[in-house]
């Protein structure tokens, strides 16, 4: 569907996400968003501010996050620049938000598609996680759920992608790659180049990782890169179990926002593309894949 900027007679912005008409995946992706967002509030998680249900128009009415998605800011589109200090405080937000839904949301929910896109930044730069269209909870103390595998290629989990098995760790692998994308400000598969397999590949032949930076960062500024990406590959780890928790995530951007003496600002003051279908046994992003052209 579409999204509108409009503002309510009390006078707050909001954001207006309209449903299209007969969409029988845009009224599914509806009814998820109400029942899971009515039931978190975190300063990590967009907020919904209500919805409107009325002779087949469907809109969801959230806050309205004033310098858009992290994608359009890392790609220039929105004329802001992060230094290294805002992209760590942002990756620290993001992070935060995900934990939340990880471990203190009831149920626990599995966001299913953490994508730069899908991080939103206000107006002092705090990070916001967004878009829950895809999202699953994990009812009865469950630790996973066998599903249709969907998301965005580039940030989709090869282990969900092969088994169909979502979990925690999935949102874990997806977060990974916007770490790359904090460091390196290109998309996850640009040009037939996987971030992920890229950086991989640096770290093995020269370990040389400065070479990577996004070029609008001064090299000499990015205090803990070293930390910062080793955390990201831990991330994006194959298999689920080698991945750390989202909590375990938050520590370690804290550690290493500290040993570089920043502060958090204000308190915090492509070709990726949807995919949907039953998963493969083949790993979505190995060389040896044609599949999707990587």
């Amino acid at each position: 569907g579409k999204v509108y900027k409009g503002h309510l007679n009390t006078g707050p912005l909001v954001a207006i996400k309209r449903a299209k008409q007969g969409s029988l995946q845009g009224a599914l992706e509806f009814k998820t968003e109400i029942e899971l967002l009515s039931r978190v509030h975190h300063k990590n998680v967009v907020n919904l501010v209500g919805f409107c249900y009325d002779q087949g128009e469907q809109m969801l009415i959230y806050e309205y996050v004033h310098n858009g998605s992290l994608r359009a800011t890392l790609s220039g589109k929105s004329g802001i620049w992060l230094n290294w200090s805002r992209r760590l405080n942002i990756a620290l937000d993001a992070a935060r938000g995900l934990a939340y839904l990880h471990e203190l949301a009831d149920p626990p929910i599995i966001h299913r598609d953490i994508k730069s896109d899908n991080i939103l930044l206000d107006d002092q730069l705090n990070a916001k996680v967004a878009d829950f269209g895809l999202s699953i909870p994990l009812s009865g103390g469950r630790d996973h759920v066998t599903t249709q595998v969907k998301g965005t290629m580039g940030y989709l989990d090869p282990e969900y992608y092969m088994t169909q098995i979502l979990t925690e760790k999935s949102d874990v692998y997806s977060f990974g790659v916007v770490m790359l994308e904090l460091v390196t400000g290109k998309l996850p598969i640009e040009q037939k180049m996987y971030i992920v397999r890229e950086v991989k590949e640096a770290l093995k032949e020269t370990g040389n990782i400065y070479n990577l930076v996004d070029r609008t960062i001064s090299a000499n500024t990015v205090t803990g890169l070293k930390e910062f990406v080793g955390l990201a590959m831990r991330c994006v780890e194959d298999t689920g179990d080698k991945r750390p928790s989202m909590s375990e995530v938050v520590k370690e951007i804290e550690r290493i926002i500290q040993a570089s003496d920043f502060r958090a600002i204000a308190d915090s003051t492509t070709t990726s593309t949807s995919f949907e279908g039953a998963g493969s046994d083949v790993h979505p992003y190995n060389s040896s894949s044609s599949s999707f052209g990587i």
